[in-house]
């Protein structure tokens, strides 16, 4: 395992060895563990802890990538596997726990605690999973999501290219061409498409019929990376940080059966990946800013100066206090989008909001975190460059803020103008 070097665990860290070993570990010092450690359940806790003590001293291995990081994420999957925390939300018939997507939500934010955590604990392949499993034909469920599941095969998707935004699918310049034989031939490029180099499968989103601004005859279709004519472009670092690429389709065979969904209704199951992903990414924002706001406040306590600790300056207690009131603010509106969803009812209006506010806390709190380190904050011993990276990028992937702004903005405004034309009923049912 990646234990901290010269720490036992349970053990108070007393020699400069130690400590510095404590900080290279991006996790909590031995001492400060049970601050942060229990929240009322029994199993988020023992996520939290695995996340904690297991995977967040391997986070400097695990960010390197290459044969170490491979094999550490090995032994850390085998761990979880060991203590039964395997694959939680994924469905009991593909190997996983099956807990509810509502059940789930209050364990995403400490196991979001660290970027690995969900690849760790066999969550990351959920929405790939579920969507093969949900929406793929005999040969897609036969052969896909199980192996997904556990681990055995990774997946990605791409939607977003070059010259064609996320933010407007419709204007897809990617195309399949139907063969005459049967099949397709998929020609195009993708960007910033998350762990693309390791990905067994790539779904993308292509136009099977129409031109470039029709809003029908978008299709979903599941690729094989090692099929002819796939590429990894190359990688495309994000303020430093790898994990995302660019891929090309030079005329890409993909068979008849591996058309997810119905042709040219894309768009249905691409909106329902986006809700469920988006609302994920934000309880595990919320968690790394939880991590952000907790290596402040020991940090503000343990640090002391020519006039005393820095929890006692004014300045650091306002630092405090304004994290404190973004997370608390933020994590209602994540978890009612999270509530909806498992709900099955239209969450669209609380997942932009959710979105764009976790997104802005996590960039505030690590902010914070960093401006009371010091120059700390801004080198390799913490976590804290990282997660401003995360916060920062936040704004931007899955959807800008001014995305979720505007799209709120204009669901609401109809709601009320509905309303109002209606005369009966009240907002809330016209906005249903």
């Amino acid at each position: 395992m990646c234990a901290t070097r010269g720490t036992r665990r349970g053990a108070h860290p007393t020699s400069s060895s130690e400590r510095q070993s404590d900080r290279r570990s991006h996790g909590f010092p031995a001492r400060w563990r049970k601050v942060v450690q229990s929240h009322g359940d029994a199993l988020r806790d023992r996520v939290a802890d695995f996340v904690r003590n297991r995977v967040m001293p391997c986070e400097p291995v695990l960010d390197a990538g290459g044969p170490g990081a491979a094999a550490a994420l090995r032994e850390l999957r085998a761990r979880a596997r060991q203590e039964g925390l395997w694959a939680l939300p994924l469905p009991a018939e593909l190997g996983g726990r099956g807990l509810s997507f509502e059940r789930y939500a209050a364990l995403a934010e400490a196991e979001g605690a660290s970027d690995h955590g969900p690849a760790a604990l066999g969550s990351a392949s959920l929405l790939d999973a579920a969507m093969l499993w949900k929406h793929g034909g005999h040969r897609i469920r036969e052969e896909y999501p199980a192996r997904l599941a556990a681990g055995e095969l990774r997946a990605c998707y791409a939607m977003t290219e070059p010259d064609t935004p996320g933010t407007e699918p419709l204007r897809t310049a990617t195309r399949a061409e139907e063969q005459p034989g049967g099949g397709w031939r998929v020609s195009g490029r993708k960007w910033f498409v998350s762990g693309a180099a390791g990905a067994d499968l790539v779904t993308v989103l292509a136009r099977t019929d129409g031109e470039p601004g029709d809003r029908e005859g978008l299709s979903l279709l599941v690729v094989p990376t090692g099929s002819p004519g796939f590429r990894v472009v190359r990688e495309l670092p994000v303020f430093g940080a790898g994990g995302q690429w660019e891929i090309d389709f030079d005329r890409v065979p993909v068979d008849a059966d591996h058309l997810l969904g119905r042709r040219g209704e894309a768009l249905a199951v691409a909106a329902e990946r986006l809700q469920t992903g988006r609302t994920l990414r934000c309880l595990r924002w919320l968690g790394q800013a939880q991590r952000a706001f907790d290596l402040m406040c020991l940090r503000a306590n343990s640090r002391t100066g020519s006039r005393g600790p820095l929890a006692g300056h004014q300045l650091v207690q306002s630092h405090v206090f304004e994290a404190l009131l973004a997370l608390r603010t933020t994590r209602p509106l994540v978890h009612e989008a999270a509530a909806k969803i498992a709900a099955g009812l239209d969450a669209h209006v609380e997942v932009g909001l959710a979105k764009v506010a976790a997104a802005r806390m996590l960039q505030q709190v690590a902010d914070a975190a960093i401006q009371v380190h010091g120059a700390a904050g801004l080198g390799p011993d913490t976590p804290l460059p990282a997660l401003f990276r995360t916060g920062r990028a936040a704004r931007i992937l899955d959807g800008p803020d001014e995305l979720h702004v505007t799209s709120v903005a204009r669901r609401v405004l109809r709601a009320y103008e509905k309303y109002e034309n209606d005369g009966k009923g009240t907002y809330e049912q016209c906005a249903s």
